[in-house]
């Protein structure tokens, strides 16, 4: 999850490269050098003329069609619940049937063998020279929360198909297979529950479980939800899902940077190497409701006060920890029963935190959830629930990963920078949006990320 953005159309945005694995290794030219030893390091045989991706990064051989990539990210911006700018596109609903149809198509067109699991994960494979190896994966999200851009995840998926196109205009073949992914529900949108297909790849056993007993907000269960898509149909077991230890050698995800750190600067690639921690955490408070005008304030059990006074003990205890690392962030504050005139008898609160530091991350939960104990005795309402949704360690990129990021940009001679990713992933913005209808990256900077990975892909394929 990192995003990018513009208000100014014409301003250039910063590509950033996730890299959440390790992978691949193009091939040049067969005399000895430096370029050479190094693709030969990171691929572990041999590279040969056969198999070439141009170490030239001005090369014809890596042509990335802009045209029609932004076409296709125009077109994909269509399949939206809201109009646009902006774009609303929830787990399994009309739209986002219509924009599964829609990536399958292209991958088919590309090319690739599509096939799709139980819950929806779409896969485009390219075979490779020797399948029985582990193959090099990337790709992201295409769903969308209410009202945000057309950007966010869709360059991973758009891009990672056109990655491949720019690698077979090129002439080159793979030994490792390549494969393209669409991850199911990255957002929480729907079901409270972020990466869920990428989750269930990664054989979480408790998830596929917890799916059973889910429902959204209107008591729709996940698994009528996905069947009426046309997923999981006639089961409830999702081990079929489940990825098989090694079945990847490296993915990587191709990301707008959600932030203003490479535009500011001038820079043309972020390359990850660590993604944030992040943290759900839902409460619950529980008081006395009443008439506006009717209860006095002496007498009065606020369920909303609490709420809000909670909200802004995240700000405290997040400020407090000391590092400009970690973040909080209540999203979601409801009260019931809603009415200007009527005393909140209840109200829930959704709060996300994160850090690069587990450690640090982990004590502002504990300070967050003694704040919400010492709120409820103070304002004498109940707090029913203080439930830690998920809470996921930081995820570090790979040394050689990293390094064949790097290699690739300096081939390119493209501008970069070491990062951390503060936003979550399956792992350029001006001035700084995402998740909004403004978000906005230039095509100029999509394509250089889009040569990144493809570089990047043939290094360890």
């Amino acid at each position: 999850m990192t995003p990018f953005t513009s208000l100014s159309m014409a301003s250039k945005i910063p590509i950033i490269v996730s890299l959440l694995l390790l992978f691949f290794a193009t091939t040049i030219r067969s005399y000895e050098d430096p370029t050479k030893k190094t693709m030969e390091e990171f691929s572990g045989y041999p590279t040969t003329e056969t198999q070439s991706c141009n170490s030239d990064p001005q090369s014809s051989s890596l042509s990335v069609d802009s045209e029609s990539l932004q076409r296709q990210i125009d077109e994909l911006s269509t399949f939206s619940d809201t109009p646009a700018p902006s774009v609303t596109r929830i787990l399994y609903s009309e739209k986002d049937v219509l924009a599964r149809r829609f990536i399958k198509n292209l991958m088919g067109r590309s090319g690739l063998s599509v096939h799709e699991d139980a819950v929806g994960n779409i896969f485009g494979r390219w075979e490779g020279s020797e399948p029985e190896l582990p193959a090099v994966a990337t790709g992201s999200h295409i769903d969308a929360i209410p009202y945000s851009g057309k950007y966010d995840g869709v360059v991973g998926v758009l891009g990672a198909i056109e990655a491949i196109n720019v690698l077979r205009r090129s002439g080159f073949e793979p030994k490792r297979s390549l494969e393209v992914i669409l991850f199911t529900s990255e957002e929480p949108t729907r079901f409270g529950i972020s990466c869920l297909g990428s989750r269930l790849l990664a054989r979480s056993q408790a998830l596929s479980e917890a799916l059973k007993k889910t429902v959204d907000g209107q008591n729709i269960s996940f698994f009528n939800a996905a069947r009426l898509a046309g997923y999981a149909k006639d089961q409830e077991d999702l081990s079929s899902v489940f990825m098989k230890e090694g079945h990847y050698s490296a993915f990587l995800e191709l990301h707008i940077e959600q932030g203003p750190i490479l535009e500011e600067e001038g820079i043309s690639i972020g390359i990850v190497t660590a993604i944030a921690a992040p943290a759900s955490i839902k409460v619950d408070f529980e008081g006395n409701g009443g008439h506006a005008g009717a209860v006095l304030m002496p007498y009065r059990n606020d369920a909303g006060l609490a709420a809000a006074e909670l909200a802004l003990a995240v700000e405290k205890h997040v400020l407090d920890s000391g590092s400009v690392d970690t973040v909080g962030t209540v999203g979601i504050m409801e009260l019931h029963p809603g009415a200007i005139n009527s005393i909140p008898s209840k109200s829930h609160v959704e709060i996300d935190t994160r850090d690069i530091d587990e450690s640090r991350r982990d004590a502002v939960i504990e300070k967050v959830h003694l704040s919400a104990i010492a709120i409820a005795e103070k304002r004498k309402v109940e707090l029913s629930e203080f439930r830690i949704v998920n809470k996921d360690p930081p995820a570090l990129s790979d040394k050689s990963v990293i390094e064949a990021m790097q290699f690739a940009s300096q081939q390119l001679n493209l501008s970069h920078k070491f990062m951390i990713s503060r936003a979550y992933h399956d792992s350029c913005s001006w001035p700084g949006y995402s998740h909004k209808p403004e978000e906005y990256a230039s095509i100029e900077d999509i394509a250089n990320g889009v040569k990144v990975l493809a570089v990047t892909m043939g290094i360890n394929s």
